[in-house]
């Protein structure tokens, strides 16, 4: 008696579009409507950074952040996307300002009466080091601009991976009204190698690939409560997630306002002994899959 193996069907791998190995210009363009982009700032205006040169690094046309505006489903719409090929996504004087002024825009728009949906596509290890406190100074304004900005409209981020989320960037990723994650995004305030180096691999061995996705992993994030949709890398879904978002957003409040909340879930933990983070899931988010 023989035993034929079931048929595995591929089609859908076949006809995925991997959000996470195209490049930021391609993730606009798969966000917005087809045919409804116009970049603002782009490589022909010339607007980089006047200081990587000085240190010896040749300064990206765009300063690594792509602005477009264009239409989800039909209403206006602002995208930032960041650049990880071009020094890992960091931030600069240039880069941070192109996206704290484009949300201060949409904000004013926003008080002139004309609706502008504003979607922030995360893949950042935070500020620059070549250009420290500008990119520091420019975070900042990004934070205001989008607590600014969430009064009016929600603010829809998207961490896919592989560089994730980190630093300052961290914060403004969970300032946003919704956050959208793959499995393979990370998200957190310090990157492993970053831990590794200050505190010692005793502490965290940044080459531990399965422990660190357990840790900052999109899942885990999920799960504990700190990213509220997580989904499969594939474009076409990622782009109805962020255009369901609008809808769902705007019925909670955003997680860096429900500040007693959070201190209660801090109190949870023992710092004698800390949770392993499976028992983080349950610990914070008690409703959450096993």
């Amino acid at each position: 008696m023989s035993v034929t193996a079931p048929r595995l069907d591929y089609r859908h791998f076949l006809e995925r579009r991997s959000f996470i190995e195209m490049g930021a210009r391609e993730r606009v363009r798969a966000v917005l409507d087809a045919g409804s982009m116009r970049e603002l700032l782009g490589p022909f205006d010339r607007i980089k950074s006047p200081w990587l040169p000085l240190q010896g690094i040749v300064a990206q046309a765009d300063d690594g952040v792509v602005l477009a505006r264009g239409t989800l489903d039909g209403t206006p719409a602002l995208v930032a996307a960041i650049e990880s090929a071009y020094q890992g996504g960091s931030m600069g004087e240039v880069s941070g300002a192109k996206i704290a002024g484009a949300l201060e825009l949409a904000c004013k728009e926003w008080e002139q009466g004309r609706p502008i949906l504003p979607v922030l596509l995360f893949e950042t290890g935070g500020v620059r080091l070549q250009e420290a406190n500008l990119g520091l100074a420019a975070i900042a304004e990004i934070h205001a601009a989008i607590i600014a900005l969430r009064r009016h409209v929600p603010v829809v981020g998207v961490i896919a991976g592989m560089v994730g989320c980190f630093g300052g960037m961290s914060l403004a990723a969970a300032m946003c009204s919704r956050l959208i994650v793959t499995r393979q995004a990370r998200l957190g305030m310090n990157g492993p190698e970053v831990i590794e180096q200050e505190a010692g691999i005793e502490e965290l061995d940044a080459m531990d690939r399965a422990l660190i996705w357990s840790l900052i992993g999109g899942e885990q994030r999920r799960a504990t409560g700190l990213a509220d949709d997580l989904l499969e890398d594939d474009a076409n879904t990622i782009a109805a997630a962020i255009r369901q978002a609008f809808l769902t957003a705007a019925v909670a409040p955003a997680r860096s306002a429900q500040v007693e909340r959070y201190a209660e879930l801090l109190r949870r933990i023992d710092p004698k002994d800390p949770p392993d983070p499976q028992s983080l899931r349950t610990l914070w988010n008690p409703e959450a899959p096993a």
